[in-house]
């Protein structure tokens, strides 16, 4: 079982919802994973991600995807890359992992309540 947080922690994490404007291949990284620029809108603006995700997607597939990611986290050096911010996804029953989207587009920058 998960250890248990309050309301107040929850709300300190910062998800918000931003469309994927760029995606490259990483070859550079330990394990396969994909660059990408994320649009989380005005306030925001645009941020860089890496993502291990390449099992399920290809650069292409990717570009004008809806995604989730926590903003707040502090930038992670990832070889010659800096990753400011992490797109949240599930494993699947192999371990790939799944992106985790919005049902429905919504403004980027809009945060998960």
């Amino acid at each position: 079982m998960a250890e248990e947080i309050t309301y107040a922690d929850f709300e300190r994490v910062d998800i918000r919802v931003g469309t994927i404007v760029e995606a490259s291949p990483f070859p550079e990284a330990r394990k396969p994973a994909f660059k990408l620029v994320i649009d989380f809108g005005p306030e925001i603006g645009t941020k860089k991600s890496s993502a291990q995700i390449t099992v399920h997607y290809t650069p292409e597939s990717l570009i004008g995807r809806q995604v989730l990611g926590v903003v707040n986290f502090p930038p992670r050096q990832i070889g010659p890359f800096r990753s400011e911010v992490l797109t949240l996804g599930f494993e699947d029953e192999k371990g790939a992992i799944v992106l985790a989207a919005v049902g429905q587009r919504v403004p980027n920058g809009r945060k998960m309540m």
